[in-house]
Formats: C-alpha cells, structure tokens, sequence
C-alpha cells in the first residue's frame, strides 16, 4: 500500500520560504515520476513541479525561478523548496507518485500520478 507522508506547510509572509517533504513507502521508489500538486479553493489541481519519466524536473510557469524539486533517494523522501513566496501560492500541497513507475522505460513512457497524499496546507499573506 502506497503512502506518502507530507511536512512542512504552514503559514508565512509574502517573501518568505518554506521547504515541503513527503516521504513514500510501499512502492519501489525510483528518481522519477514523483512531484507536486496543488489546489485552492474555488480552483482546480495544477500541477506544481515533478520529475518526469527520464528523471528531469519540470515547473509550472508561475513557480519557475522560486521553487525548487529535490530528493533524497536513501531516506525515499522528496523535497519542494519554495522561496519568494507569494499570496497566490497559497493552496494545499499534495505529494504525488506513480507507483509503477519501476514498471516504466524511463524517458520513454508517461508518468500516471495516482497516488496522493494527504496533503499539507500552505498560507501566504500579504
């Protein structure tokens, strides 16, 4: 069974940073097919950040240049640092996975997010 385990939302001002983790187990984890999303009220899921297939990380536009994707393959635990932080980024962050993405040709097939976290909450007031 598949978990993903969340940290490090709170609440910060506009300029401030925060560092999310999520740390998975019960799947062979491997350095791709693993990212962020996230959502606010009143707006749909949009994608954050992952690492695609062949391993390469990716960004949406509004975070390019500010966030930054990161693991730590022993510990099995995938980071999201995010600086400059601004009131339009506040949503829940959800930790996403493939969980067959050992079953995959790295670079070759598309990733399937299908597993979620719980999520964790991230505030910005301005």
């Amino acid at each position: 069974q598949v978990q993903l385990q969340e940290s490090g939302g709170g609440s910060v001002q506009t300029g401030g940073s925060l560092r999310l983790s999520c740390t998975a187990s019960g799947y062979t984890y491997m350095h791709y097919c693993m990212g962020w999303f996230r959502q606010s009220p009143g707006k749909g899921r949009e994608g954050v950040a992952a690492f695609d297939s062949a391993g390469n990380p990716f960004y949406a536009d509004s975070v390019k240049g500010r966030f930054t994707l990161s693991q730590d393959g022993p510990k099995r635990t995938l980071y999201l640092q995010m600086n400059n932080l601004k009131p339009e980024d506040t949503a829940m962050y959800y930790c996403v996975v493939d969980p067959a993405a050992a079953g995959l040709l790295p670079g070759r097939d598309a990733c399937n997010y299908d597993s979620w976290g719980q999520g964790t909450q991230v505030t910005v007031s301005s």
